[in-house]
Order: structure tokens, then sequence, then C-alpha cells
């Protein structure tokens, strides 16, 4: 039997001996694939022009990997955008909102980043539906003739919805979901979203600085019926003589990707379809399994969000007891220097806590090897 670990009693004081493998447990730009390795990615498309014949291919191909890795149905486009998830949403805001009222939910960081947005700089006036890090807010409480804004998971609260049945089939607005550390490791109902973006740094443990848009039906009638009262940056255009720019969804992107980035998604999705959706959500679900199992023999560890039905099972954000910034920042430090673990103090903005990643690319035994590590950290940041 596992003893519980306390704040009086913090054990093992003494370094631990064994290492994750891999410790690498932050929560974006993730832990790359299991068996990852530059030398692996295909590179004929490099010095390619990403107009060409091997360039459009390799990006349908990618686009191809998405929708089946996501079982996403065929009444949905999917495009490679630039700017990363922030780009993608942002480009889903100023193309598509203005056209009627706009709610707005806030549990988390990025949920209010999108509020700034949309107040600030779109000057429209949400009703902004918001709760405490590590809550929920009420769901039932949505209005739906609204156009909805939301974080599937919340990267700096580790709080998530915990499915989308909120979400009305018979809603007049559009629902709007950033669900870039959700895609990959929960099963979406995708008849629910009109809007949803995510990146390839996330799940996919890919690189940075490309997006991904998708679109349901009803968000392409929104784009082809109705043009915001604001100017679009060149990057943010959807819309040519009021259709819909196709090409931008067949691998025709609106600016230069990198081929580097696209061939190391692709490597990710190779990875994840050979392990299928239900194989990605599992390992997310065993590595989330492994940490609570942690938390629950230390009384100076928590969970943020207290609620496991609402808990994330991908960015898990960690209380420490006693714990401020710098303390977490020494917790941080110490086992980023012995090699054991990096990038765990949670996000600047969110309460002070540790943020460990439990995405489908990082490996059980890795989390499970983190426990005395903590405990490590713990107690010798205590005792300095």
């Amino acid at each position: 039997m596992t003893d519980t670990v306390t704040a009086a009693d913090v054990r093992p004081v003494h370094k631990p001996t064994t290492k994750p493998a891999r410790p690498f447990f932050s929560s974006g730009p993730c832990a790359k694939p299991p068996g990852w390795d530059a030398a692996a990615l295909a590179t004929a498309s490099l010095g390619r022009s990403h107009r060409s014949k091997i360039g459009k291919q390799r990006l349908q191909y990618c686009i191809d990997l998405m929708r089946e890795v996501l079982k996403l149905p065929d009444t949905h486009r999917i495009g490679i955008v630039p700017g990363s998830d922030t780009g993608a949403f942002e480009m889903a805001m100023w193309t598509m909102l203005g056209a009627r009222g706009v709610t707005a939910l806030a549990w988390e960081s990025f949920g209010e980043g999108w509020v700034t947005d949309a107040v600030k700089q779109l000057r429209i006036d949400p009703v902004v539906v918001r709760a405490d890090y590590g809550q929920l807010p009420d769901l039932a409480a949505i209005d739906w003739s609204t156009d909805v804004l939301f974080t599937w998971n919340g990267t700096t609260s580790g709080v998530r919805v915990p499915n989308a049945d909120f979400i009305p089939d018979d809603r007049e607005g559009l629902s709007f979901a950033d669900a870039t550390s959700g895609v990959f490791a929960y099963d979406i109902d995708w008849v629910k979203i009109d809007v949803a973006t995510f990146s390839w740094q996330k799940v996919l443990g890919g690189e940075g600085a490309h997006g991904v848009l998708i679109l349901g039906p009803r968000a392409v009638e929104r784009l082809e019926s109705y043009t915001p009262a604001w100017p679009l940056p060149k990057v943010f255009r959807l819309v040519s003589k009021g259709k819909l720019a196709e090409g931008v969804f067949k691998g025709e992107t609106i600016n230069t990707p990198s081929m580097l980035a696209v061939e190391d998604a692709i490597f990710a999705l190779e990875w994840g379809k050979s392990l299928g959706e239900s194989g990605l959500i599992a390992r997310s679900d065993a590595n989330a399994a492994a940490l609570d199992a942690i938390v629950e023999t230390r009384g100076w560890l928590g969970h943020l969000a207290a609620d496991p039905a609402t808990r994330s099972k991908t960015s898990v954000c960690l209380t420490v007891e006693g714990a401020d910034e710098a303390f977490i920042k020494k917790m941080a430090s110490l086992l980023e220097a012995e090699g054991a673990a990096y990038d765990v103090a949670g996000y600047r903005d969110a309460p002070a806590g540790l943020r460990i990643w439990c995405g489908a690319t990082v490996d059980t035994a890795d989390i499970e090897a983190l426990g005395p590590w903590l405990d490590w950290a713990y107690a010798t940041a205590k005792a300095g």
C-alpha cells in the first residue's frame, strides 16, 4: 500500500534514482510522439513551393489524415491557416461575428482573451459568462440565439466541458470551440460544432506557427451570407466574390506554410492513425489516471479543477499547499536542472501551481516516474 504523503511528512527527501525517460510535460509545444526522430521526417517537399504538385499533395494529405483520425464528417471543411490556434480562432471571430449577439464563456486565460478581442478590437458587446479558475460556468444558462465562444479544454485552468450535450441541435447561433487541447483527446460530437480551431503543437506534439480551422455547414453559410462591418486583413479572408474560398480547404493555404512543420504534423498524424482516435484518447486517459494516483497519495498536492467530471485529461493543473509563484518557479527549476521534468510551472495568469501535460504523446510510465521527483522538489524547495 502506498503511504499518504502529507505536508509535514514529505517523502522521499533523497533524490530519486529513476527519471522519466522523456521528461517533456509542457502544455505547448507538447511532447513529440514516441519514436519521433527528425531524420524520419519526409523531406522531398522542403525547398519546394507550397504551390508545387508535391507541396499541394502533402498539404492535402495532412488535411486528409486529420479528417480520418478525427472521424470528421464530410460536411465539415478543414483548413491550415497562419498563427497557430490563436490565429485560427481570431480568423473565425473576425470573419463571422457581428451578424447576431455574442455570448463568450470565460473560465481561464484564453477564454478571457477572446472576450478582450470581442470587446476592444471588434467592439462587440458580448454577454460574458465567467467562472473562477478551477470552475465551469453554468452551461445550461447559455442563450443559443447568440453565437457562443468557448474553450473545449481550458489549458490554463485544467477545466473542460464534459461533452457537447449542452449545445442544442436547434441552436440559432453558431458554436465556436477553441479545441486546441481537446481534439485527439476527447470524443467530440462534430454535429454540435460549427467552428473549431486547434494547433498541431498540442495533443499531436507537432510544431507551432500553424493553426487548423474546421468549419461546419452553418459556418460556411454565415461566411457566404454576411459581410463584417470591419476591414479584414488578407490572412483572415475566407471568402472571394461572395463564395467560400474552397482552395483554402484543399491545401491552398492563404500564406506560405512551413513544409517542415507540415511534415512534422504528418509524422504525428500517421502515428495517431496507427492508434486510432480511441487509442489516442485511451493514452490520455491512462496518463491522467496515473497523475490522479500521484495526487491522491500526497496531502500537499491537489487538483485546481475539483470536479472530476469537468477536469482536463490533457492539461492537468495542480495546487501545491502553501506555494506562491516563487515557490513554484523553484520547484520547476529544480526538476529541470535534474532533467526530471521540463516546463511544469502553471500558466502565468493562473493561480500558482503546477501543470502537467497528460496528452497522448506522453508515456504513462513517465507520469508514474514523476511522483517521487515531485516529492523531492517540494521537500527541497521547502528546505531551501
